[in-house]
């Protein structure tokens, strides 16, 4: 059967040569098979095969038999790392694939003209073209999008890279801004995004910067640029503490006479918030009261407490008086505009009249004013709840939620502060402080300030020290409300978050530029601890090497 076996030898030959062809390719490099395949990579050819001549035929005319097409493998890519950030991402499913690199060229698109903000930003960050709204498909696309994700956290989002490609979605706004973060911060410095997806999103709702800028005047531009900081680390709240025996330094139109001498224009302040807003950031302004108005005080030396001696006390209004909660409510009417985030602090902390023995025969007119409000039983601290509450009334018809130190909270009292009233925990070692758990087992929302870990205060006054990002990296939890022990776990919901806070009691023992370098560790390990509670990944010295490279 001559034709049957002319046809074998010539499929042997063929076999052969495909053979030898495939081997050549393995022996010149790795190709993936199978499920390693990516499709979205480069397309390179195992070995360089002969170039046809114009009529198609094959240079190489030594040929004898008719040669198998030549495959075209892919590259076989490691699978991804998670991207490197601060704070690390919670969750990223790795893949195989080139992942993402910023080019001159790439545009951003969105799906919703309520994210325009956001890639508008990323895009400048980046050196991309914003386009808008888009619904075409482009190679090298970063495309924000919102979802229908009801009852997701709006700060959630994902961020998939995939096919040259990243979309970042998320059911809010600060969702997919965060993603943005994720993404810049990765490909800083020439990195790559990698491929695969993020699915990311705080343990907190409540990450913070306390800023005093009564006691020590920061310039609006240097305030800018913390919250630019604060942004790119996912924070989301900075405070304003800007009244205190020291200075009133935000411009007031309803009282002028109390403002110091250098001070923030509402200008400025606008700016500010507007900045911060755009960051996904909520000012949270804070007017002290009771104690800690020397500032008010100075202007109206008649609303000043004095003792049955005629002493007297540094930083306290008489709340007996009418007038004190006038200009306080006067005041807070005022700013409320200007900071039209949700949130207000109305401070409350070391009212001097409650610090004295017997603060009733100390204070007289105080104790007759608590008895003409709350019968013969009326006490100084109830007075006191009192003034706290009437403040939290003024704020709330703003639509503002208020906040308060812990130690503005009495024990025993016959009031008690109004339930709604967010408990800032600084500190058991005030008069008046107690437990964490007394608060929390009442069912009052906290919020963790602990001076343990997180006050950067100048001068390093009494027994505070400057916090290190290391010993809060490594020992601090939001749990950690106090000193070093933890609460129960079953008070973890009603824990909202943290925040770190800088005090200026003695002003001149750091220039602003002296802080900022000393808080930025502190920073960076705080939003870790709040973003993921849980133990860190990295070690804190590959911590830190991060940090100076998304810094570098």
């Amino acid at each position: 059967m001559p034709a049957k076996s002319a046809l074998k030898q010539t499929w042997v030959l063929v076999v052969a040569v495909v053979v030898v062809t495939v081997a050549a390719g393995v022996s010149l490099g790795v190709w993936a098979t199978g499920g390693d395949r990516d499709d979205s990579g480069p397309v390179a050819s195992a070995q360089r095969q002969p170039s046809p001549d114009r009529s198609g035929a094959s240079r190489d005319s030594s040929a004898a038999a008719p040669r198998a097409p030549s495959p075209t493998p892919t590259r076989h890519y490691p699978l991804s790392k998670a991207p490197r950030t601060i704070p690390a991402v919670r969750a990223h499913t790795s893949a195989r694939g080139p992942g993402w690199k910023p080019q001159k060229g790439l545009r951003v698109v969105v799906n919703d003209a309520d994210l325009a903000d956001e890639g508008r930003l990323i895009a400048g960050e980046l050196g991309l073209s914003y386009a808008g709204e888009k619904d075409d498909v482009r190679a090298g696309d970063v495309r924000l999008s919102l979802n229908d994700d009801e009852g997701a956290d709006p700060e959630s989002y994902t961020m998939t890279v995939r096919g040259g490609r990243v979309n970042i979605s998320g059911p809010g706004e600060a969702g997919v801004f965060y993603g943005t973060r994720t993404l810049k911060q990765e490909v800083h410095g020439g990195g790559t995004a990698p491929e695969g997806v993020v699915r990311d999103g705080p343990a907190k709702p409540v990450r913070g910067l306390m800023l005093d800028i009564a006691r020590k005047h920061f310039t609006a531009g240097w305030i800018e640029d913390r919250v630019r900081e604060l942004g790119d680390l996912k924070f989301n709240q900075l405070g304003l503490h800007f009244s205190d025996d020291q200075g009133f330094r935000i411009e007031s139109s309803s009282h002028p006479e109390i403002v110091s001498r250098e001070h923030l224009t509402k200008a400025q302040v606008k700016r500010i918030v507007a900045l911060a807003a755009a960051r996904h950031i909520t000012v949270v302004p804070e007017i002290d009261s009771p104690g800690h108005l020397g500032a008010v005080i100075a202007a109206h030396p008649d609303l000043q407490l004095r003792n049955t001696r005629g002493v007297p006390t540094r930083g306290a209004v008489d709340i007996s008086k009418p007038a004190a909660g006038e200009i306080v409510d006067d005041l807070l009417g005022e700013y409320a505009g200007l900071f039209p985030g949700s949130q207000w602090h109305l401070g409350g902390d070391e009212y001097q009249a409650l610090t004295v023995s017997d603060p009733e025969a100390s204070y007289p007119q105080l104790a007759a004013a608590a008895r003409e409000a709350h019968g013969s039983g009326g006490t100084v601290a109830d007075l006191t709840t009192d003034w706290l509450n009437d403040r939290a009334d003024t704020v709330r018809t703003h639509d503002k939620t208020p906040r308060a130190w812990n130690d503005g909270f009495f024990r025993d009292t016959s009031v008690q502060p109004d339930k709604d009233i967010q408990a800032a925990y600084w500190t058991g070692k005030e008069i008046g402080a107690r437990q964490p758990v007394a608060y929390l087992s009442a069912g009052r929302k906290v919020i963790n300030y602990n001076d343990e870990f997180l006050y950067y205060v100048l001068g390093q006054p009494q027994t505070f020290v400057y916090p290190t990002g290391q010993r809060i990296y490594e020992q601090w939890t939001p749990r950690v409300l106090r000193d070093t022990e933890a609460v129960p776990s079953k008070y973890d919901d009603q824990i909202l978050g943290g925040s770190f806070a800088i005090w200026c009691d003695y002003p001149n023992a750091q220039t602003q530029a002296q802080v900022a370098a000393g808080i930025r560790m502190p920073l960076r390990a705080t939003v870790q601890k709040l973003w993921d509670p849980g133990k860190p990944e990295l070690s804190w010295t590959e911590f830190q090497a991060r940090a100076d490279r998304l810094d570098g």
